[in-house]
């Protein structure tokens, strides 16, 4: 039997930890190596190797069709990503099997993951996973199997301006108990930007009013939101990321958060883009009202994986859409002249017109896009600091003028 005479039957990829998954991203190839170690000479067929990924949900509910009957309804989708087909070693055309030597044998395997995959995700009613699964055949025998799972990432980048734009919002609700008017409670909310990394702090901006005769108690959390879908229904299920509780406000008096803080935790990145299943989260601003229910204020959030360039990215993107070519740049002296005298500076048609934007059809294709800036050139050193004391001094021998001579 190959059972008695086989050691090792694994699947190794490259990049990944001990006793842990790889992680890739979409659009990257993913290489590794099947591990065949034999304490004996055996006679083998075909090693296959096949990759797969999928996003599967599944729920059930029971419902009631009257007072006596009740049944069990089951809601379940699939959206396939990834499948790969390979052989690493296929039986000889004669139709024997392969014979190979004792010892370790490895068949390496290589391939391209799509460009759009969404990311690896588990949760209650559904999943996206990634593995590779190899089958290793023996006349007369039953198939040997190995699999190895991996991650994938897709990469979320926050430096766009959809995600670089602040959230505002703001709510009220009038607080009833038996009917009677206890007055009023209002909320307003605001943060830099849409989109964050784990890891990063949230400041938030709210200002609090409670018109109410008893205190409230205003808190601010991270929602994270499951959604499932399939057959055209939804399953959701929601969970608090992370949360802090503010002090409590008296009657009649304000609260106002200057940039308070909210760390977000080690959580996996927004799924956006996935049919059957999304994953988004939010940031509720909350005030719990004694005798009624809590006023809730909602700004959205993306967890991203690329976070925020140190320079400010509101203009990179911008940027980054047109080409400029930089080669008058060389032509800066490196040896600076000095400015010119008051004398030499002239004011004639012919100056002026030296000082003039040159016509876009000089500049030909050294700026290109929808407006430029004109530069001058840099031949001239800049004049010197302005200072309070005055470096020629009036001699002591020179008698002052008086002004009323």
């Amino acid at each position: 039997m190959i059972f008695d005479r086989l050691k090792r039957f694994s699947i190794v990829l490259e990049g990944a930890e001990r006793d842990g998954p790889a992680a890739f991203s979409p659009g990257q190839a993913v290489s590794g190596r099947v591990v065949l170690e034999l304490a004996a000479a055996a006679r083998l067929g075909a090693l296959r190797l096949r990759a797969m990924g999928a996003a599967r949900v599944h729920w059930t509910e029971s419902r009631s069709a009257g007072s006596s009957t009740a049944y069990t309804q089951s809601f379940s989708d699939q959206v396939e990503f990834l499948s790969h087909r390979d052989t690493l070693m296929a039986p000889p055309d004669n139709g024997e099997a392969t014979v190979l030597q004792a010892g370790k044998h490895e068949f390496p395997f290589t391939f391209q993951l799509p460009e759009t995959l969404a990311t690896s995700f588990e949760g209650k009613h559904g999943s996206v996973r990634y593995w590779v699964k190899a089958k290793l055949h023996r006349p007369w025998s039953t198939v040997k199997k190995a699999k190895k799972e991996f991650t994938v990432i897709e990469p979320i980048d926050i430096n766009t301006p959809a995600l670089l734009a602040p959230q505002a919002g703001a709510k009220e609700k009038l607080a009833r108990a038996w009917y009677c008017n206890r007055g009023q409670v209002s909320v307003t909310a605001k943060i830099d930007r849409k989109g964050y990394t784990p890891g990063e702090v949230i400041p938030i901006f709210a200002e609090i009013d409670n018109c109410t005769s008893r205190a409230v108690v205003p808190k601010a959390a991270i929602i994270q939101t499951q959604t499932f879908i399939a057959r055209g229904t939804k399953k959701q299920k929601k969970s608090v990321v992370t949360s802090i509780t503010g002090d409590p406000i008296p009657a009649g008096k304000r609260e106002v958060w200057h940039g308070r803080a909210l760390k977000i935790p080690p959580v996996g990145p927004s799924i956006l883009q996935c049919r059957i299943i999304q994953v988004e989260y939010s940031l509720k601003v909350c005030v719990d009202i004694p005798g009624t229910s809590k006023l809730l204020l909602e700004l959205p959030l993306v967890i991203g994986t690329i976070p925020l360039h140190p320079f400010g990215s509101r203009t990179s993107s911008v940027s980054s859409q047109y080409s400029v070519n930089l080669d008058w740049l060389n032509t800066i002296p490196e040896q600076l002249e000095a400015p010119p005298e008051y004398s030499a500076v002239v004011s004639s048609p012919e100056a002026e017109q030296s000082l003039a934007p040159p016509c876009r059809s000089e500049l030909g294709d050294i700026l290109e896009g929808p407006f430029f800036a004109y530069i001058q050139e840099f031949r001239f050193r800049p004049p010197p600091l302005y200072s309070e004391v005055d470096p020629n001094p009036a001699s002591d021998s020179i008698r002052p003028r008086c002004m009323t001579c």
